[in-house]
Formats: C-alpha cells, sequence, structure tokens
C-alpha cells in the first residue's frame, strides 16, 4: 500500500513539474504602446518595462531607457537623465541606441551642434509618422522619418523596423532599416563617425577596469577589435552585483556584411558600413557609397542583451538563432 501510495505521489509530483516547465517555456508577451502625445512608445515585456523608442533626443531617434534581463538598464543614461556613477559627460550625441552617420551629402548627421552655436554642416533627422504599433510575441515599431540639411531641405529618406524580444534570460531589439534617395543621388561618406551605435552602461566598459571585457567573433579583444570586420561584437561586465553583456549583431543579409565596427574600450560600439580608410587606416581604400535616385540599401542589426559572461558558443548560437528568424 505503501508503495503505490508513493508511486502516485511521485506521479503527481512530476506531472506538476512537466507543467512548471511548460508554463515557463511560455513565450513572453510584448506590448507597444505609443504615449498620448505621440512622442515615444512604451515597450514592455510581460508587464516589465523594457525599452522606448523616442522620436526626438538631441537631433535624432533614439531608443531609451533600455532595460535588460535583470532589470536594470544596460545603455548609458546621460544626457537624457542624470548621469550614473562612472558616467562620463562626454559625446552628448552617444544617446543609448540610434542610428546615423558623420557625412551624407557633406552634412553631418553624428554629432549635435552645441547650444547656442550655429553649425553649417549639422542636419537631423526627423521623425515623420509611425507606419506599425504591434504587440505580440514580440512587438514591432515601423516608422518613417526625413533626414534634413541645415535649412530644413530633405536629402533622404529611411524606413525602420524595429522589433523587441526577450526570455527570462535575455532581451534584444532587431534594428532594421532602409535608406532611400529621392529624387537626386545621396552619397555616404567615408568616416569613422556612424551608424548604428550604442553606448554601453559605464560599469561595462573595460576602460572601467571592473572586469568589463570587449570581444567580437574573430576572438579580437579590448582594443584590437576596433575597426576590424566581424559578425558580431560583445560587451560583457559587471552591472550591479550581476554579470551582464551586450552583443551587437550583423545579419548577413545586410549591406556590406560584415560590417566593420567602431568598437571603443570607452563604452561606445557602432556599425559602420562606410569608414574604411579609418579602419584600416588605408588612405587610398575609399568605403563611400552613392544610393542613386530611387533606390535603396538596407542595414539589418540585433542587439542582444544578455545574463551572464560572454561564452563565445553561447555568442554563436545567438548569433544563429538571429540569422534563422531573419530569413
Amino acid at each position: 500500500m505503501l508503495t503505490r501510495i508513493s508511486f502516485v505521489c511521485l506521479f503527481a509530483f512530476a506531472l506538476s513539474a512537466q507543467t512548471v516547465r511548460a508554463e515557463d517555456a511560455q513565450p513572453a508577451h510584448v506590448t507597444a504602446a505609443q504615449s498620448p502625445d505621440g512622442s515615444k512608445v512604451v515597450i514592455q515585456i510581460d508587464g516589465q518595462p523594457f525599452a522606448e523608442y523616442l522620436t526626438r533626443s538631441g537631433n535624432k531617434p533614439i531608443v531609451w531607457p533600455i532595460i535588460g534581463p535583470t532589470g536594470k538598464p544596460m545603455t548609458r543614461q546621460w544626457p537624457m537623465a542624470e548621469s550614473e556613477p562612472g558616467e562620463r559627460k562626454d559625446h552628448c550625441h552617444h544617446r543609448s541606441l540610434w542610428f546615423t552617420h558623420g557625412d551624407v551629402n557633406g552634412y553631418d548627421f553624428w554629432l549635435e551642434p552645441k547650444p547656442g552655436k550655429k553649425n553649417e554642416r549639422a542636419g537631423s533627422i526627423e521623425h515623420r509618422k509611425f507606419l506599425k504599433i504591434e504587440s505580440g510575441k514580440s512587438a514591432v515599431v515601423k516608422t518613417s522619418n526625413d533626414w534634413l540639411d541645415p535649412t530644413g531641405k530633405k536629402i533622404l529618406q529611411d524606413e525602420r523596423t524595429l522589433r523587441f524580444g526577450g526570455d527570462a534570460d535575455s532581451r534584444w531589439i532587431d534594428f532594421d532599416i532602409t535608406l532611400e534617395a529621392a529624387d537626386r543621388p545621396v552619397t555616404f561618406g567615408d568616416t569613422k563617425e556612424g551608424s548604428m551605435g550604442i553606448r554601453v552602461a559605464a560599469s561595462i566598459k573595460p576602460d572601467a577596469k571592473l572586469g568589463g571585457r570587449l570581444v567580437n567573433s574573430e576572438g579580437q579583444v579590448d582594443g584590437k577589435a576596433w575597426g576590424k570586420r566581424a559578425a558580431w561584437v560583445d560587451y560583457t561586465g559587471p552591472l550591479g552585483d550581476e554579470t551582464v553583456g551586450i552583443c551587437l549583431m550583423n545579419h548577413p543579409s545586410s549591406f556590406r556584411y560584415p560590417t566593420h565596427w567602431h568598437a571603443r574600450t570607452y563604452g561606445l560600439c557602432s556599425a559602420n558600413p562606410f569608414g574604411w580608410s579609418d579602419f584600416e587606416r588605408d588612405e587610398s581604400v575609399d568605403g563611400s557609397y552613392t544610393i542613386p535616385a530611387g533606390q535603396s540599401i538596407t542595414l539589418r542589426y540585433r542587439i542582444f542583451f544578455h545574463k551572464g559572461a560572454a561564452r563565445p558558443a553561447m555568442l554563436q548560437d545567438a548569433f544563429k538563432e538571429y540569422v534563422k528568424q531573419g530569413e
């Protein structure tokens, strides 16, 4: 009798464990909600804060804040908010997560004009409208934007699609952007100042000397990864009492894959397919590219926020999953 009761209890426990595992395996629900004034879209994952897409910060749209899988902000807070301990108040144009470029038909969309000072090369990216805001297993924010010269004249337009998703151990943002020339050609010049950028939290950067490490898919570490072509670049380091990481991935279908990376140990990482002469330290090469009138190019990235230290095998598996999902 005791044996039978024990068996029944064991069976019930096993069934309960399977039920818990099944519940744990349920995909996250990700919501996207536009603010009443239309200035941003707030992203939550299973009811918890994840990110906000801001239509304007400085001279461009950005994503900020970005809350990682441990519940802590994973990108620099300044200049959008008061600086956190260890944050340098430099490069005010490094606004969390963004896309711009430093030479577009000779105009600079990367830097921001200093307050009260005129910059005849300074451009801006103006949000035109939301094309889609959608919730589900992943959230989607799709927008159209105009790139304007200092006089307000349109140089080109972009259509960007951001997808937000995650699970218990990671979160991710897919950022696809199509750059389209309108009635005249548009040239993206050869400069290191561009293009798909992120500024990581201060404690994660290698220069903080707190254990942070930068590595790319080719195994190049810290300063040796600067300017190199790679499928992905990862920053891993401490955040509070936990170790986390941010891995930027370049999809193989993206323009000029694998891209060069303007990856700096002070916390800036940008994917830049145009800055060849700087990255290769060779003035004889020219990475500029002209988009003919009426034509376009598309660039595709995933920003992967993970718990724990970076393991090459784990990151490579995550990259393969991104490629599979993005086919």
